[in-house]
């Protein structure tokens, strides 16, 4: 039997089996399809073959690192989503794609990197949380400038001229993009009908994390928890989907048979040694600048002091 592929992704959290959307929407894309994947949830892109997330390890394509090509790889290997779709359903998905990622994703990345007190109340707290000692100290920073300069983007030169104008703007813009997705869904089960569809990965992904997180400032989450079909059709998804996903497992939940999914990290000896050494030079060094350690030149005497060995552990990965 091949070797199933390896998916690694963002860990879960907020009721949800990975806080990152592009992660969510591969994950929902291959629970839909049925794609057998090894999903290795992890707290640091660094812990990732190609260090970013997600990223697909394949047997025969190496490491896949963009969400767009992860799907088109499925697809690829006969894990369509689509196949059942029409002419005219393929061309709505694309449309509403589109319209997602002009007048949503902006407005996404706002609310969760740039307001100021949902970034520092919550995103930046899950992250310094969730990602280990010592990258939890930047690792966060260099992600908020990452999706700074994403949203730069996508909202053009013109951001920073007048941006409390522009944001209302914006704002509006994604509070009717909810609404019309609202009206497109109206009683469906998914938008096509009775089975799921890469729209429906796509679209969940992204209104899943705005409706589970709880933000000081949720300007957005309010109109979206006001849909009630669209409330309803996320947390369907979850039942449907990921019963006992839901960012950690209950320790009572027995896994399902057949589920091949792994917690643990795969480079953890390497990322355990990483993080002393990183640690040991931080260390060392604010000792130095600070005085508490100084070197004194000159011959070592009987009297010397004796070089003191330092012994680093490493922990075995528990099975």
């Amino acid at each position: 039997m091949a070797a199933p592929m390896e998916l690694f992704c963002w860990a879960g959290g907020w009721g949800l089996p990975s806080v990152d959307p592009d992660c969510l929407a591969v994950l929902t894309y291959a629970r839909f399809t049925g794609a057998p994947l090894k999903v290795h949830r992890v707290s640091s892109p660094w812990r990732s073959p190609s260090g970013r997330l997600p990223a697909l390890k394949t047997k025969d394509n190496g490491t896949i690192s963009k969400m767009e090509q992860i799907i088109t790889h499925l697809r690829k290997q006969k894990y369509n989503a689509d196949y059942d779709l029409s002419a005219a359903q393929g061309a709505d998905t694309l449309a509403f794609v589109s319209l997602l990622e002009e007048k949503l994703l902006p407005v996404l990345i706002h609310t969760f990197w740039v307001d100021a007190k949902n970034y520092v109340e919550h995103t930046r707290k899950w992250y310094a949380e969730t990602i280990p000692f010592p990258l939890n100290f930047f690792l966060p920073n260099c992600m908020h400038k990452q999706h700074l300069e994403r949203l730069q983007l996508l909202w053009g030169d013109g951001y920073m001229e007048d941006e409390e104008k522009l944001e209302k703007e914006l704002y509006r813009d994604a509070r009717e993009c909810l609404t019309l997705l609202s009206q497109r869904l109206g009683s469906q089960k998914f938008f096509f009908g009775d089975s799921p569809a890469s729209l429906d990965a796509f679209v969940f992904s992204r209104l899943a994390p705005l409706l589970k997180a709880k933000l000081p400032n949720g300007k957005l989450q309010q109109h979206l928890k006001s849909l009630q079909n669209l409330c309803n059709y996320c947390t369907s998804i979850l039942s449907l989907y990921f019963p006992w996903d839901g960012g950690e497992h209950p320790g009572s939940a027995p896994r399902a048979a057949g589920t091949d999914e792994a917690e643990e990290d795969p480079h953890k000896r390497r990322n355990q040694l990483l993080s002393v050494l990183v640690g040991l030079v931080a260390m060392l060094g604010y000792a130095f600048l600070s005085g508490i350690v100084s070197i004194q030149r000159g011959g070592a005497g009987p009297g010397a002091r004796q070089p003191i060995a330092m012994q680093e552990e490493e922990e075995e990965e528990e099975e």
